[in-house]
């Protein structure tokens, strides 16, 4: 876990160029910084997906944000063992505690891997009358061992989508990703690192406006209706007394 602390120093930034989001454009109420949840999708000793995960943290926590990285070298396979298993019981209360989700993974046979599929499996879509990740914000990103794909990214939104979650418009596709990051595990100069920048703060930024929103804006008409129906089903059988 990443607390919040002073800002890391971002060698590639020009500060001036990138502002702290504005709560009066936004409209909304100052209140504790933005909470974000990052997944990366690689076990490898070199993973290229966690170090932009790390570097996209890096500019998250530079613009105020509070950050959680989870490292799933320890979450089994979905179903093989139970959900009380420490670490699926970390991810699940690291999702709920987040208001935004960042999710990084490598193409691997032109779609995210299985480490990184793993883990959205482990969360619910309901836990009771929880929804561990409806109404949050969700940035996508992918890394490419050679030329620059979309196909992750894409399967990411169809799974931001079936997770009922709220994804940004934009997103970051990094091209032979081996070239891109330097000896220290740092992304080096570039439009490529220019596009995660945008991605983190449009991120920070629609996770600030939609914070206290967010069930309101997925509260929807068929499951309004479907609690109503219920309840007239529960009154005339006797269950509950009408009101």
């Amino acid at each position: 876990m990443n607390k919040l602390t002073t800002s890391p120093p971002l060698p590639n930034l020009i500060p001036a160029s990138l502002p702290l989001p504005d709560h009066a454009l936004l409209g909304v109420e100052r209140a504790g910084p933005p909470r974000i949840l990052l997944l990366y999708g690689s076990l490898r000793p070199q993973s290229f997906s966690r170090k932009l995960a790390l570097e996209a943290e890096r500019l998250l926590r530079h613009l105020g944000c509070e950050t959680r990285v989870f490292d799933p070298h320890a979450l089994p396979m979905l179903d093989s063992v139970g959900k009380d298993h420490p670490e699926v019981q970390r991810l699940r209360e690291w999702s709920q505690w987040a208001e935004g989700h960042v999710w990084v993974s490598p193409e691997r046979h032109g779609t995210v891997t299985g480490v990184f599929k793993n883990q959205i499996d482990w969360l619910p879509l309901e836990d009771g009358s929880v929804r561990p990740t409806q109404g949050k914000t969700l940035a996508v990103m992918q890394v490419c061992g050679g030329s620059q794909s979309f196909n992750t990214v894409n399967t990411l939104r169809v799974l931001g989508r079936w997770m009922r979650m709220l994804t940004i418009p934009n997103q970051s596709s990094v091209a032979k990703a081996w070239q891109e990051f330097d000896e220290d595990g740092r992304m080096k100069p570039s439009p490529f690192y220019d596009r995660v920048v945008d991605v983190v703060e449009e991120l920070v930024k629609f996770t600030l406006l939609t914070r206290g929103r967010a069930d309101y804006l997925v509260d929807r008409y068929s499951e309004r209706k479907g609690d109503l129906q219920a309840a007239a089903l529960a009154a005339a059988s006797g269950a509950v007394a009408p009101r």
